[in-house]
């Protein structure tokens, strides 16, 4: 039987050198045995550091492949969702990112694709470089960029010109000598409107960094994104190595709607799920919350 395990063993990892990146339904295809059996032989390669693991994930399942093989990963890249195959695409055009020149849903999609997007600090600032990309090309983007960059040059000031201005002789108006009063000329006055400007404030960039610190401060990882606007957030997260569904309202107070909402994207992905938001929700919602917690069905009498 150790002959026989060994021998498969070899066989999978003969089977990826050659196939490149695999999914564990490949691989039972082409030693034969089942899906179960397949997945803990790869667990098993996985734990003794022969194979390594995509984060990227087909379907459910993410690639098993060989160290070396990482560039190979990039054909997967098609099974990234909206936003993280935008900030993929992106990524692999500028090859470097600044990360606090993002919108706010690319800055959470580069955080999710980590196979692709490699975290770099320079001069305490995060910045993204693709996966392909040696780090070592930043310094040279870097010397191309001031290179290409002209110098700004101080304007000299100008010389004092004199200038002679014709003398207007005033014209005296025609003067009424039988009007008892003298009018007055009118002068008309320049009323300058101040116009306050808002300033513009980015409240989703906030609400997510305010989501991002609450995560952080509990240990739990952001694993996916599956929506983003201004005043919502649905995020995958890791909690203890158990995956859930977050759903972050920008407000203090959550409605009936907001929690079938939640409810119904929990559905559509078959996760459980949490809500958060900025305040505690109102007497009634709870009081809703904790009258389904333990309903075990509604019947009607026919």
């Amino acid at each position: 039987m150790i002959q026989n395990t060994s021998k498969l063993k070899d066989k999978i990892i003969s089977f990826i050198k050659f196939k490149g990146p695999c999914l564990p339904v490949h691989i039972a295809k082409e030693t034969g045995i089942s899906m179960l059996f397949a997945g803990a032989f790869l667990s098993e390669l996985l734990s003794e550091k022969t194979l390594k693991i995509s984060n990227t994930k087909v379907g459910n399942s993410p690639t098993y492949f060989i160290p070396g093989q990482e560039n190979q990963l990039e054909k997967f890249s098609n099974h990234l969702k909206d936003k993280e195959k935008d900030a993929f695409l992106l990524l692999k055009e500028k090859k470097f990112l600044k990360d606090k020149d993002q919108e706010p849903a690319i800055r959470v999609a580069l955080r999710s694709i980590k196979d692709f997007a490699i975290p770099l600090e320079k001069d305490q600032c995060l910045y993204w470089r693709y996966f392909t990309i040696p780090e070592t090309e930043f310094k040279i983007q870097e010397k191309v960029e001031r290179q290409e960059k002209p110098e700004e040059k101080i304007p000299e000031p100008p010389e004092k010109i004199a200038i002679t201005r014709p003398i207007e002789i005033a014209k005296t108006p025609a003067l009424n000598i039988f009007d008892k009063t003298e009018e007055k000329p009118k002068t008309k006055k320049t009323i300058k409107k101040i116009v306050k400007r808002k300033p513009v404030q980015k409240t989703n960039e906030k609400f997510f960094n305010k989501v991002k610190e609450f995560l952080s401060e509990k240990s739990i990882e952001i694993s996916g994104i599956e929506g983003f606007s201004k005043n919502e957030l649905f995020l995958k997260i890791k909690d203890s190595d158990n995956e859930k569904l977050l759903v972050a309202y920008n407000k203090k107070r959550i409605t009936e709607t907001d929690i079938i909402k939640a409810y119904k994207k929990a559905s559509e992905i078959n996760l459980p799920y949490t809500i958060l938001s900025l305040g505690e929700p109102a007497k009634k919602i709870q009081n809703f919350i904790d009258a389904i917690k333990n309903l075990e069905e509604i019947d009607k009498i026919k």
